[in-house]
């Protein structure tokens, strides 16, 4: 969908997905499909430096859901082509070179 067919959007550009109240229900929906949750029980420490968000196959998507989702690159991993919470994580994780998160 192009914002053209949004009111008020500019024409024919992609729109950016900008609205809170899509991207609070893309968040609630999303949430459920977590592998691994920060605040569920069986959350392991060393998880913590082995989020999405630090993986080098991790792209952030545009716009405020890049905030916190972005997709999976990476060949080896089940993920790959989905999107993702950045805090969320798998066992091909990749470290980036730089050590940056997010």
């Amino acid at each position: 969908m192009t914002d053209a067919a949004r009111p008020g959007s500019a024409e024919g550009r992609p729109w950016s997905g900008d609205d809170a109240g899509h991207n609070d229900a893309c968040h609630q929906r999303w949430r459920q499909r977590l592998r691994r949750d920060t605040g569920g029980p069986g959350y392991r420490e060393k998880w913590y430096d082995e989020q999405c968000g630090g993986c080098r196959y991790w792209i952030a998507l545009r716009g405020e859901l890049g905030r916190d989702y972005g997709a999976c690159t990476h060949p080896g991993s089940a993920h790959d082509g989905q999107v993702r919470f950045e805090h969320d994580g798998c066992p091909v994780f990749t470290e980036r070179a730089d050590g940056s998160f997010g």
